[in-house]
This record gives C-alpha cells, sequence and structure tokens, in this order.
C-alpha cells in the first residue's frame, strides 16, 4: 500500500532526480519520505538505488535492510542487500541476502542469475587457493599434500585449464613417489620375515641381520616413519657402534621427530670419527645438520628461559 500524499509526493520528486541523475537529491527526498512513512519498501529500495548509483556501499546497504523492514516480502530488498554486501566483498553475507530473497519468490530470476554468478565467482576463489597452496606444498617438497589439494580442486572446478597445467606437473612427480612407496613397502616386508628369520634361528646379531635391519632403515626413511628408522639403526649400532650410515640415518631420524638432541648427539659421533672412514660427502652432511640443529637447540633453549 502507499504511503499518505505527502510521502508520495516526496517519491515522485525524488524520481525525477533519479532520472536526471541528481542522485544526492534523489536520496534526500526519498529519505525524507521513509521519514513520514518508513513501512513503504519502495522508498527504501529507491534510495538503496540511488546509493548504488554514486558507489556508497555502506549507505546502500543501511537502505536495503531498512527496505526489508518495512516488508519482509518485497524482493527487491533482498536483491539490493545482495548488491551492496557483493560490492563490499562480503560474499558469505550476499549468499545469505539472495537465499532469504529466494525464499520468499523462488522463481525470481534476479536472485537466481546473482546467486549463480556468486556461486561461479566462490568457486573461482576457492579453486585459486588450492591452486596457491599446491604451489607452496610443492615449494616445501610436500609432493603428496600438493597432490590431494590439486584433487580437491578438481572437485570443484573440473576441466579447468589451470588445475589440469598443475596437475601435470605434480601427478608424474607423485606417480614415482606412490612407487617407491609401494616398492619401499614391499622390500620392508621381506626384510622384515629375513629378521625374524634369523631371530629364531639365533643370529639376531649376524651380518647379514645388521643388513637387512640397516636396508629396512633405509626403506622406512622413503615413507617417513621415522620411528622405524631409528629402530633398526638402533639395532645395527648396538653391534657396531661407528657404523656412519646407521648413525647419520638416525640422527635424520631423530630430527624428524624433533628430538633434536639425540640427533645432534649422533652427529657429533660422526665427526669425531676419522675423516677417511666418514667420507667427504658425510662429513659436509653432518657439518650443515649440526650448524643447523645447535641454532634450532638454542632457540628451543631461549623459549624456555
Amino acid at each position: 500500500m502507499p504511503g499518505n500524499s505527502r510521502a508520495e509526493a516526496l517519491k515522485a520528486e525524488g524520481n525525477k532526480f533519479f532520472k536526471s541523475g541528481d542522485y544526492t537529491s534523489a536520496i534526500a527526498k526519498y529519505n525524507a519520505a521513509t521519514e513520514i512513512d518508513p513501512n513503504v519498501p519502495a522508498y527504501w529500495s529507491n534510495m538503496a538505488a540511488c546509493y548504488e548509483k554514486i558507489s556508497d556501499y555502506d549507505k546502500m546497504e543501511e537502505a536495503s535492510r531498512g527496505c526489508i523492514k518495512a516488508d519482509k516480502n518485497f524482493v527487491k530488498g533482498y536483491f539490493r542487500l545482495a548488491t551492496a554486501l557483493k560490492h563490499k566483498n562480503d560474499l558469505d553475507g550476499c549468499i545469505k541476502a539472495l537465499e532469504s530473497g529466494l525464499a520468499v519468490d523462488s522463481a525470481n530470476a534476479d536472485l537466481k542469475r546473482m546467486k549463480k554468478e556468486l556461486t561461479e565467482l566462490q568457486r573461482g576463489e576457492t579453486v585459486a587457493a588450492y591452486l596457491r597452496k599446491c604451489e607452496e606444498q610443492m615449494a616445501n617438497g610436500d609432493i603428496a599434500g600438493a597432490y590431494k589439494t590439486l584433487e580437491l580442486a578438481s572437485r570443484l572446478d573440473a576441466g579447468n585449464p589451470d588445475i589440469e597445467k598443475m596437475m601435470s606437473r605434480v601427478k608424474p612427480k607423485y606417480d614415482r613417489m606412490e612407487a617407491q612407496r609401494r616398492a619401499a613397502l614391499s622390500a620392508i616386508d621381506h626384510y622384515t620375515k629375513c629378521i625374524e628369520g634369523l631371530k629364531r634361528r639365533g643370529e639376531a646379531q649376524s651380518d647379514l641381520a645388521m643388513k637387512a635391519h640397516a636396508n629396512r632403515a633405509a626403506c622406512y626413511k622413503q615413507i617417513s616413519n621415522f620411528d622405524g628408522v631409528i629402530e633398526d639403526c638402533t639395532a645395527v649400532l648396538e653391534v657396531d657402534p661407528e657404523n656412519v650410515k646407521a648413525l647419520v640415518r638416525r640422527a635424520q631420524a631423530f630430527e624428524g621427530v624433533e628430538r633434536y638432541r639425540f640427533a645432534l648427539q649422533d652427529i657429533k659421533t660422526v665427526l669425531t670419527m676419522p675423516r677417511d672412514k666418514v667420507g667427504k660427502a658425510n662429513v659436509d652432511m653432518c657439518n650443515m645438520m649440526q650448524h643447523r640443529l645447535n641454532r634450532t637447540v638454542q632457540q628451543l633453549k631461549a623459549g624456555n628461559c
């Protein structure tokens, strides 16, 4: 129902200003009309349209909410509110406004169109975020994580060329890693059977048993089973305390489970051994690890102070 005659006259004046492009004057007229009768949604809706023209989306949101308050069944109010929130990049709020409007009129073309556009926009932004995350995971060497992230992105937007391009980089590495993991698991099974058989024969500390432990430790390292690496390397070191490979692998595994002081102890043991026994490559690696571990231990001490 229209408001009283004075409010309607103000609305008519506002319409003239709107058509001429004088949106500030139109706002003043519509606002005056709402002061006379705040329960006519058209006054608020027209005012919101003016604010949209001058890109004042805070005021547009305010007028749109006034429109909905005046008449919750006035569908255009929800469209105006959704438009304001979209410009303010409040996409969740925008979706909520659109869904509220569609609850009133499920067939409204404007609301359905905007919701479709917004859903596409949100999907695009989510996919872009997944791609950024994938790049970070690749840079950090997390191939499995990067592959899983791309799978999530593909579920959202199958056939997206950016996803497919990234997948062409990630999948070969992931496939190689999976092949290595399966091979490592198979080898672990064989080494375990060998070790158990030697134990039953009373040969748990034989050269063959030590080789099986060392090789299983290498396989555990491939699949990042650091506890398995530590256990097997310890078994080797109980028989051969100066086994360089076992000390280095155990130090790396200790670092992997954040037992930095134990890792540092193994590295120092290696560095006290004759250089010709350790080998240049191991010496260089151990020096770098020692520097890194010392720094980490000092940081932990400082944090506990």
